[in-house]
C-alpha cells in the first residue's frame, strides 16, 4: 500500500515539530508544507513553502495537519473538510464554539476523520493512569486535580491561557474520568499587560461526580505540568514534563500515635513510582491520526470531543466574568 501522503500547513512552533515527526512515522509521507509568513526554522527542507491552503489542497495530500494559529482554525480548516481531505487540528478546536460547531459538522458530513491535537492523551503516564483507573486499580475515583505552570511564551497572540493551556486539563480530566464536565467555577487574572487572561483557577464537577481543580497561568517563573487522581486506594501523580507515574497508597498500617491518627482521613502507605514505557507523544498522536484514516483504529481526539472541551473551556471564562457557576451544556 502507497504511504499517506501529508500536507502541514503553518511551520511555527508547534509545525516544526510534526514536520519532524510526520518524516519519522512509517506509511506516511510529508509531500507539502504551507505558511503564509514563511518557514522559520527550516522545516520544509527541499519542499517549497506554499503560501495558502488552496495551494496545499493542490498539492494531491490525503491528509492534513492543521498548526496555524488558532483564530485560522475555522478557515483552513473547512477548506480541508470541503476538498475531501482528513485533518488533525491543533487544538483547541477552533477560536469559539460556533466555529468548532461549523468544524464539527464540515467533517462529520463529509465522513472525513477530524480530530483535535489534545496531545496530553498521549503522554505515556497518561495513558498508563487511564488504563490502571478503568482497571479499577485505585477504587473509586474522588477528585482529579492538576497544575500548568510556567513563564510565558510570546509565541501565544491570539488566546488566553484557558483556551491555550487550560483545554489540556480539561480534556485529559474528562477523558482519565470516561465522563463529561457538569458545571465549572472559575476566577481568572490579567497581569501581563495582554488582552487575554493568563492565569485561572478553577474548579468543576462531572456527570460521574468526580471533582475537579485546575490552576493554569503563565505568570510561574518555574515550568509545572502535574496530575493528581485521588480514590478510595490512595492518589496517583503523573509528572506529564517527564512522563513519570507514581502510586501513593493508602497505608494499612494502624497509626499508633493517637495525636496524629485522630486528625489523618488516612495513613501513608507505600509509595511506588511506577517503570512504564515513553515513547514521544506526538508521535503516537500521529500514528493514530494515520490509522483512523486507514480505517484501522479510532484512538483520535475527536472533533465531537474537541468541541466538549471548548464548551468546558467557555463555560471557565463565562464563569470567570460573571461571577457565578456555569452548568456546562449537554
Amino acid at each position: 500500500m502507497a504511504n499517506l501522503r501529508v500536507g502541514l500547513i503553518g511551520l511555527g512552533m508547534m509545525g516544526r515539530h510534526h514536520a519532524r515527526v510526520i518524516r519519522e512515522v512509517e506509511g506516511l509521507d510529508l509531500v507539502a508544507a504551507a505558511d503564509a509568513v514563511g518557514d522559520p526554522h527550516g522545516v520544509a527542507r527541499d519542499l517549497p513553502v506554499l503560501g495558502s491552503v488552496q495551494e496545499l489542497i493542490a498539492a494531491g495530500i490525503d491528509m492534513a495537519v492543521v498548526a496555524v494559529p488558532t483564530g485560522m482554525h475555522e478557515e483552513v480548516g473547512l477548506a480541508l473538510a470541503a476538498a475531501g481531505i482528513h485533518a488533525l487540528v491543533e487544538k483547541p478546536i477552533a477560536a469559539s464554539v460556533p466555529a468548532g460547531q461549523r468544524l464539527v459538522d464540515a467533517f462529520a458530513g463529509k465522513g472525513l476523520v477530524g480530530a483535535v491535537g489534545h496531545i496530553e492523551r498521549f503522554n505515556p503516564a497518561l495513558q498508563s493512569l487511564r488504563r490502571r483507573l478503568a482497571n479499577g486499580e485505585l477504587g473509586e475515583v474522588y477528585q482529579i486535580a492538576t497544575r500548568r505552570q510556567g513563564p510565558f511564551p510570546s509565541r501565544i497572540a491570539d488566546v488566553g491561557v484557558v483556551k491555550d493551556l487550560g483545554t489540556h486539563d480539561f480534556d485529559l480530566t474528562a477523558w482519565l474520568a470516561q465522563s463529561r464536565y457538569e458545571s465549572v467555577f472559575a476566577q481568572t487574572t490579567t497581569r501581563s499587560g495582554r488582552q487575554f487572561e493568563d492565569m485561572v483557577s478553577a474548579t468543576g464537577k462531572l456527570a460521574n461526580g468526580v471533582i475537579t481543580n485546575h490552576l493554569v497561568n503563565w505568570l510561574s517563573p518555574m515550568k509545572e505540568r502535574l496530575t493528581v487522581v485521588t480514590g478510595a486506594k490512595g492518589a496517583f501523580v503523573v509528572n506529564t514534563v517527564t512522563a513519570d507515574l507514581t502510586f501513593y497508597e493508602n497505608g494499612t498500617v494502624a497509626t499508633e500515635w493517637d495525636s496524629i491518627g485522630a486528625f489523618r482521613g488516612v495513613s501513608e502507605g507505600n509509595v511506588t513510582r511506577l517503570a512504564i514505557a515513553k515513547p514521544e507523544p506526538l508521535r503516537t498522536e500521529l500514528e493514530a491520526f494515520r490509522d483512523a484514516v486507514l480505517g484501522l483504529g479510532s484512538d483520535v481526539v475527536t472533533m465531537a470531543e474537541g468541541q466538549d472541551t471548548l464548551l468546558v473551556a467557555e463555560a471557565v471564562l463565562e464563569s470567570s466574568r460573571t461571577g457565578q457557576a456555569v452548568r456546562i451544556q449537554s
